[in-house]
């Protein structure tokens, strides 16, 4: 059986992750997600990939070292 690679953040992932951030970075995060009407998914995916290169909207235009 074959797994097909994920290319977007789970809600359940995203919560794992949200936990073991510092709570002013969490705060911000959720924050953001409700200032511009986003699930908190896409807005650590976001940050994520963006962290990563700074032309990227999400893990699947992710291409680490872009734009840097």
């Amino acid at each position: 059986m074959q797994t097909k690679l994920q290319e977007q953040l789970s809600s359940a992932d995203a919560e794992v992750i949200l936990g073991r951030l510092p709570e002013r970075i969490r705060a911000a995060l959720v924050n953001r997600a409700a200032e511009i009407d986003y699930p908190i998914e896409s807005v650590v995916e976001m940050a994520i990939a963006s962290f990563l290169d700074s032309e990227a909207l999400g893990f699947a235009d992710c291409k680490p070292g872009r734009g840097q």
